[in-house]
């Protein structure tokens, strides 16, 4: 029960990879809240989930910083405080595959706006109770596709090396408030929102080249995110682990 009694925001949590770290946090012992842009997905992995522990469900669009605040709010309600943030929540299981010139100006617009300026958001407002509290935990999801440069989703792409950036920056920022600040660069997943995008050939060509030649399923990364949210990191911070069974390595 490594996180026994701690109260965990995790975004994008109705369904796919953001769900397992759900139910994996709630048999560590944490409070999780789930905030997803999806009543319906929120609602199914509440009922899933709350029979293995304490659990919430907060309708939460991170690119709205009022909808991210009043996440916050309801958590710190129902819990009293937050002492880790899973910044999952992205687009682009729904984008197309195509050629960076015919990306339209708005879906760039809108990649942008849930994952940089929603994770931005979230972070803001998860800090002031952290702040009060000298410590917390941001884990922060960005994707492999930075180490390889691979085409056809580029604004999914340029948004996840962002959130590199964007992680480092904010652990100079935070880390005098005993605020720790990491990131995760997933492989490609075989997630219910993957499979559902992608052909078979799709997802058996992503297996070439890994160094432990196998798919990647949602428990793959568990590990490594529950590592950066617990006390056996609390000198770890400004870091990116890569978590992609050994193709990319940095």
């Amino acid at each position: 029960m490594r996180l026994e009694g701690k109260v965990a925001i995790i975004t994008g949590a109705g369904q796919g990879i953001g769900k397992a770290y759900a139910a994996r946090f709630l048999d560590e012992g944490a409070k999780v809240v789930i905030a997803d842009y999806s009543k319906e997905r929120g609602e199914s992995a509440l009922a899933e989930l709350k029979g293995r522990g304490e659990i919430a469900f907060v309708p939460t669009d991170i690119a709205i910083e009022e909808s991210a605040g009043d996440c916050a709010r309801e958590t710190i309600e129902r819990f009293g405080t937050i002492d880790i943030l899973v910044n999952n929540a992205s687009l682009m299981s729904v984008l197309p595959r195509r050629s960076w010139l015919e990306i339209p100006v708005e879906e760039w617009d809108r990649v942008m706006a849930v994952n940089l300026r929603g994770m931005f958001l979230s972070c803001r407002a998860v800090f002031p109770v952290m702040r009060a509290r000298k410590y917390g935990k941001i884990v922060n999801i960005s994707s492999s596709r930075v180490w390889e440069g691979n085409p056809n989703r580029l604004h999914y792409t340029t948004s996840k090396a962002g959130v590199i950036g964007f992680t480092r920056a904010l652990a100079r920022e935070v880390g005098e408030f005993g605020i720790t600040v990491n990131a995760v660069t997933p492989g490609m997943t075989q997630s219910e929102t993957q499979v559902a995008s992608s052909s078979g050939n799709y997802l058996a060509a992503r297996v070439a080249g890994r160094a432990i030649e196998r798919v990647q399923v949602p428990d793959d990364l568990v590990g490594a995110v529950m590592f950066l949210s617990t006390a056996a990191s609390d000198f770890m911070t400004g870091q990116t682990i890569n978590v992609d069974g050994g193709k990319a390595m940095h």
